[in-house]
């Protein structure tokens, strides 16, 4: 149950479906397993790593479909069960979703010591990129019909 109402919002906007679906499923996300952090490493390079201990690489999977990055973590069932006296590893089934910015790209991950390491680079297209307007001197054109004497 969410504690701010939308409605409002949807008679007079045009075009912001996705960002209302995204807020309408933000309070259903699992917020407990696996435990993760996101750090940006430079302007454009991020890296979300999670901790996925007691998982092998054949148990994860990673995959980006429409600007979500979905990471499911799921064991292989153990044959012989094990009788435990305590468990505190976990290795439950898992899936975490990550929404993704326009240009946000997968750009690699690695597992290293019970850890996942997903890099993202944010691509900035060359048109949204900052440039230099040249300022030329010289006198100012008047267009005709502009301007009326009063």
């Amino acid at each position: 149950m969410r504690a701010f109402d939308l409605s409002p919002l949807f008679r007079s906007t045009v075009g912001f479906d996705r960002l209302f679906d995204m807020l309408d499923a933000a309070p259903q996300f699992d917020g407990g397993y696996p435990p993760y952090n996101i750090e940006r490493t430079d302007d454009t390079h991020y890296r979300i790593t999670l901790a996925v201990a007691g998982f092998a690489e054949k148990d994860l999977n990673a995959e980006v479909r429409e600007g979500v990055l979905t990471v499911q973590g799921k064991r292989a069932d153990e044959a012989d069960e094990q009788t435990y006296l305590h468990r505190g590893i976990a290795g439950r089934a898992f899936e975490r979703r990550f929404q993704l910015a326009e240009n946000v790209e997968v750009k690699g991950a690695k597992l290293a010591n019970g850890l996942l390491h997903i890099d993202l680079e944010r691509i900035v297209p060359e048109e949204k990129k900052p440039r230099r307007i040249a300022i030329n001197g010289g006198e100012v054109k008047t267009i005709e019909g502009q301007a009326k004497a009063a």
